[in-house]
């Protein structure tokens, strides 16, 4: 009885399981250029009000960072896969769900998609992780940057091809009063590419079923956090990339609100405006990066961030569309150099055998508190600003009140850059581990954030 030698059943499976990893992508793909960019849009048009936009980045943000920690801590005692499969599950019935109350349109439509959209983002936070140690236990070293490469490509053409399609079909149906049918159809085609993602995932190879041995205590967790704050340098940027993510989060969720309710946008006008940002940060990625090698990441990090306070303030001056468009180019241009910058200061920052996945965890969860609590002052001053305005004088009395939200971020931006760039220095750039030990990947884009940066660990096995 003939047998298949291990080296050969291995080259099955694996090619079998990296083939089912790029089809992952881009059904993903399809879920993330919808729901990511439109979320807010769909809020708009179900009249939600502004204290309620500010509860739909805050509170998905923050059950995000909880559900993370939660993923570190339990889902290595259980099988990873089933983990995993099981989170995307739950989050493709969570945008089943938003199809659902865009073609029924209940009572309370907007406090239940604030609810899907908690769930929607706590799945994805929980299935993060576990897919990011799963990738790096399954992609040969010598191919894991061409691998992920390939797999951005794929995952940022058919995002952008979704998210520009989806632009299109709202302007259409949007003729006819028919966007929430347009914005049902959008969310079941979501609905299908998740659910098409869960059964890639499912069919995948797992080399290590159980991953008991990653199991980290809470204590161990809290050891890790501790130990990252003894680092000055450290702990000043951490809090700067928080407040630039909090401050940030005051605007974030009213651009929305001010070009499809105020300037009555149509959606191709919004898709347009937010495409145009996406697209200039996008090309401009490997741009900044021949930078940062050459003239360091923190002169990258400061110039990007004097440019950043600039962005929201523009806003102010006209609302004329092609005008927004210039506006949003400057946007990309800012937000290129400030991700990939920041991403590069942290990999350098840490200490040589520390551990970089807990120093971005700290980070991240910083980030979410930012966020949380940065939406929830900007929908607080939304709802208060139309009473405070008219304590102004007529002549400076603006057209719409939420551009004073716009400024006020800027505001802050500047006072956070202010702070922390006499405190930062310029660190030894670090020679990156063999074969891209920390793989930077392009993990989805949003009108708020634009291009979000993800890193995937990996470590390679010792032979005996």
């Amino acid at each position: 009885m003939s047998t298949v030698p291990p080296s050969r059943s291995r080259t099955i499976w694996l090619r079998d399981t990296l083939a089912r990893s790029r089809k992952d992508a881009v059904s993903s793909s399809v879920m993330t250029g919808i729901c990511d960019n439109y979320l807010g849009a769909f809020a708009v048009s179900l009249r939600a009000s502004l204290s309620q936009m500010g509860w739909l980045l805050a509170a998905p943000q923050l059950a995000g960072a909880v559900f993370q920690l939660l993923s570190v801590w339990l889902c290595p005692r259980f099988s990873r896969r089933r983990a995993i499969v099981t989170g995307v599950v739950l989050q493709a019935l969570s945008v089943l769900g938003m199809a659902v109350i865009a073609l029924l349109r209940p009572p309370d439509a907007v406090t239940w998609l604030i609810l899907l959209a908690i769930v929607y983002q706590a799945s994805a936070n929980f299935v993060q992780p576990q897919w990011r140690g799963w990738m790096g236990s399954v992609v040969p070293p010598r191919r894991r940057g061409a691998f992920f490469a390939g797999r951005t490509r794929l995952t940022m053409i058919t995002s952008f091809t979704v998210f520009a399609g989806g632009g299109v079909l709202l302007g259409i149906f949007q003729r006819y009063e028919l966007a929430w049918a347009c914005f049902g159809g959008l969310f079941l085609l979501a609905t299908a590419g998740r659910a098409a993602s869960a059964w890639q995932l499912r069919r995948m190879h797992d080399p290590d079923h159980s991953g008991s041995a990653g199991a980290i205590s809470f204590s161990a967790t809290l050891g890790r956090i501790r130990e990252a704050f003894h680092d000055k340098t450290f702990c000043q940027y951490s809090l700067f990339i928080a407040g630039m993510q909090s401050a940030v989060a005051i605007s974030a969720p009213f651009f929305s609100v001010y070009m499809l309710r105020d300037l009555h946008y149509s959606y191709w006008q919004f898709a347009a405006n937010t495409g145009i940002a996406i697209l200039t940060q996008f090309f401009t990625l490997s741009t900044w990066g021949r930078i940062c090698d050459r003239w360091g990441n923190r002169w990258v990090m400061v110039t990007s961030s004097l440019l950043i306070p600039v962005v929201p303030a523009l806003w102010l001056v006209s609302s004329d569309f092609y005008y927004l468009l210039v506006v949003q180019v400057l946007s990309g241009l800012a937000w290129g150099g400030f991700t990939l910058s920041t991403a590069n200061y942290l990999y350098d920052l840490r200490p040589p055998r520390a551990d970089f996945a807990s120093y971005a965890a700290v980070q991240a969860a910083l980030g979410a508190v930012g966020i949380f609590a940065g939406a929830l002052f900007g929908g607080y001053l939304a709802t208060a600003l139309p009473d405070m305005v008219l304590w102004l004088p007529e002549c400076w009395q603006p057209l719409h009140s939420v551009v004073l939200i716009f400024l006020v971020s800027a505001l802050l931006r500047l006072a956070i850059v202010a702070w922390f760039i006499p405190r930062s220095v310029e660190l030894r750039v670090r020679q990156r581990p063999d074969l891209l030990q920390v793989v930077y990947r392009i993990s989805r884009f949003t009108p708020g954030a634009g291009i979000v940066l993800d890193w995937l660990t990996v470590t390679r096995k010792r032979r005996d």
